[in-house]
């Protein structure tokens, strides 16, 4: 029978979960480098059980780990980020208009077809890769050198690249977005990037049709249809049918619209999932009821998922890459709370159990489906 693993990071450590295709029993294992935060843990598709992980202290630094062992065991790789083809540790970029610092990798991403390739999206707004398993990193620095550089703003949480898409059908394309500039393409593997924000529209900056300074939350794809798109943004859920050229939103009957995560259904890719919250100052759910809710007709309709969840006094957060699917028949959806919950749902959604509570606050969720 096939298994899951969810890797899960908070911000006092990271945690393995595994269990069968039942998925009624879990395995807890960790806390791995506790005491710090996790930023993001995620597998190779290719080679499940090679791991990656940001691993992030206000003391000591940056620092990713690698796993050969499904997280069994870690082992440190590269610092060593290359900043223009300027190998070395440096903690500013070099080159532009004003300094940019290197904080912290917020995303790990994995190639489709090599174990070995891996990007990671940092703070400040720029994207490297390693082909050597992490432990060197070159910035694809066309992203950054884009002439709208300038022009963009961190979000309240930094200005962090997030989000890094492959297309399956064309190597060639990628997809990411960033906290608060909005979302990119490139379609000559990382040489050139256009930004794709036509149609979003944000209240908070100077020319609310900008082509940058949107605040991006999370996109997602279904990887059978790379051109279908969709978004949640500061305010705004979003929906591109035209890889990104153009946006529509999809809000409908949502009770808020703004909220973090996104994501896919693993079978069905007009089935969508969001955690609604009540609003960019008040990060808590709507009536202090916790709810999933899912779209069927690729947004405007959204019904609420809420068996298993609180309904009362509730004031949990869901960041915006702590949701996630398996591919198992009956689809699994997995979220993670800032209250230290993780909540899984083997039916797509309709009813919903927490398979471990109490953890530190949970900054992202990964979903691995074994063989």
């Amino acid at each position: 029978m096939s298994g899951v693993r969810v890797l899960v990071g908070t911000r006092k450590g990271a945690f393995v979960l595994t269990s069968d295709g039942k998925r009624e029993r879990w395995e807890i294992n960790g806390p791995h480098f506790t005491g710090w935060e996790i930023y993001h843990l995620k597998g190779s598709p290719v080679e499940p059980n090679r791991l990656y992980a940001s691993q992030c202290s206000g003391w000591f630094g940056q620092q990713i780990q690698r796993s050969d062992d499904g997280g069994k065991s870690w082992e440190p790789v590269g610092n060593a980020f290359a900043y223009d083809g300027v190998p070395g540790t440096h903690q500013w970029y070099d080159g532009t208009q004003r300094p940019w610092e290197f904080k912290r990798v917020w995303h790990l991403e994995p190639s489709l077809t090599d174990p070995d390739t891996v990007y990671a999206g940092v703070e400040d707004a720029a994207l490297f890769r390693s082909v050597d398993g992490g432990m060197n990193w070159q910035e694809l620095a066309g992203l950054r050198q884009h002439p709208s550089g300038p022009k963009w703003q961190p979000g309240a949480g930094g200005m962090c690249l997030h989000t890094i898409l492959f297309d399956p059908s064309n190597p060639e394309r990628i997809f990411i977005a960033i906290s608060a500039a909005g979302a990119f393409r490139t379609d000559d593997a990382g040489k050139t990037w256009l930004p794709i924000n036509r149609g979003l529209k944000s209240e908070q900056i100077p020319d609310s049709n900008a082509e940058v300074g949107h605040c991006v939350h999370r996109i997602a794809m279904h990887p059978s249809r790379p051109s279908v798109l969709f978004m949640q943004k500061h305010w705004d859920v979003m929906r591109s049918d035209d890889a990104g050229d153009s946006w529509q939103e999809v809000s409908g009957n949502l009770p808020t619209d703004f909220g973090f995560p996104i994501d896919i259904h693993a079978h069905e890719p007009e089935t969508i999932y969001v955690v609604p919250i009540k609003s960019d100052s008040e990060h808590i759910p709507p009536d202090g009821k916790l709810r999933v809710y899912r779209s069927r007709t690729g947004g405007n309709e959204w019904e609420a998922l809420t068996k298993g969840l609180p309904q009362r006094d509730c004031y949990v957060n869901v960041l915006r890459d702590a949701m996630a699917v398996d591919s198992l028949d009956s689809c699994g959806v997995y979220f993670g709370t800032t209250g230290g919950q993780v909540y899984a749902s083997a039916d797509a959604g309709d009813s919903w159990t927490p398979i471990v509570r109490d953890l530190p606050p949970v900054l992202s969720v990964e979903v691995q489906t074994l063989s």
